[in-house]
């Protein structure tokens, strides 16, 4: 993607979107048997868990990407919108998992059936010979005519916007569906429902200051969203992170994330020129609008890329000295034939 459409909005070979679509079905695959197989070594675990969810909170923006890159929709809003309704939906799960002790992925489920629609998507677009495929209107490609009970922005709507109305619809589906199960939950062991909604104000904390930011900086929105998006993402996932962890130790939910930190300060620092702009009142931008908020935009990248990755070198060492396993080697097999004989000598 970052050597044919670094912009998001330029065709690639019909090869690359194939090589899209065998990945993320294979990624799904492999996302779905560990599980059967660390239980068939006898190996299941914390650590399992927090492999399964990490990887994937990771992942999710890099399927946004792709999946930008896939549809045509450029470093704009477009993109920003579909990174928004992924991040919050693992979010949105990855909380209801902390208070219900359940993960439940809903009707339409994106491990499964979003990511099955994505592989479709890529593999229809490399037969398709690229994503300026669905820029056109959807109504049209498919043969419909144009009548006046049809209004002309729904007719024109092209195939890219067609999917992101399913996917906002999916998203307050299951957000709602979410937050019910949580009450749900809670009321049964006797707790008060309002503060569990309280974990959710971190996530929309960050997603009040990226939109802004974003806004108020339109040439990182317009020229490095990319790079960008990677780091929102870090955001979220280390957000997630830390909450599976405080759901495998029973800890309190953590709240705050230390990476919002530089946004806010980026939001504030931009906002200044923006109030003498509009309002005639302010203060002057220490970064400006050029090499040095860009400059700026990548230090927050590199800051998320040490503390996540530092969180995640802390947690894993610990639990391996803790369970005394090492991390993806079995440190200690599991002996069936020892335990049967054992069975055996005691039944005698």
């Amino acid at each position: 993607m970052l050597w044919y459409t670094p912009t998001l909005d330029q065709d690639c070979p019909p090869w690359v979107y194939a090589s899209w679509a065998i990945g993320l079905f294979l990624y799904q695959t492999f996302d779905a048997v560990d599980g059967s197989q660390a239980r068939r070594t006898r190996q299941s675990g914390p650590l399992g868990e927090l492999f399964d969810h990490g990887v994937d909170a990771v992942n999710t923006t890099l399927e946004v990407l792709l999946f930008s890159a896939t549809m045509n929709l450029g470093q704009g809003w477009k993109t920003v919108l579909t990174l928004f309704a992924s991040l919050s939906t693992f979010y949105v799960q990855t909380w209801e998992e902390y208070h219900t002790h359940t993960l439940t992925l809903g009707i339409i489920s994106g491990p499964v059936e979003g990511i099955l629609t994505l592989c479709i998507v890529y593999a229809l677009t490399a037969y398709l010979g690229g994503g300026s495929f669905w820029q056109r209107p959807m109504l049209a490609s498919l043969g419909v005519s144009k009548r006046d009970s049809i209004p002309d922005s729904l007719y024109n709507l092209a195939w890219n916007e067609w999917y992101m109305v399913y996917g906002g619809i999916v998203l307050v589906f299951n957000t709602i569906t979410s937050a019910l199960n949580v009450m749900k939950a809670r009321r049964e062991r006797g707790q008060r429902t309002r503060v569990a909604l309280l974990g959710l104000l971190t996530f929309l904390a960050a997603w009040v200051m990226i939109p802004s930011y974003l806004y108020l900086q339109p040439i990182i929105l317009h020229n490095h969203l990319v790079p960008f998006a990677f780091y929102a993402g870090l955001i979220n996932a280390f957000s997630v992170g830390r909450i599976i962890i405080s759901h495998l130790t029973k800890s309190r939910f953590p709240r705050g994330n230390v990476l919002i930190y530089p946004l806010i300060y980026g939001v504030v620092d931009s906002l200044g020129p923006f109030l003498q702009e509009r309002f005639g009142f302010g203060w002057p931008s220490a970064l400006g609008n050029g090499v040095y908020q860009v400059a700026f935009m990548f230090m927050c990248l590199g800051l998320a890329i040490g503390v996540h990755a530092s969180f995640v070198v802390d947690v894993i060492w610990t639990i391996c000295d803790y369970l005394d396993i090492w991390c993806l080697t079995i440190k200690h097999p599991y002996q069936e034939v020892k335990e049967n004989e054992e069975k055996v000598k005691k039944g005698q």
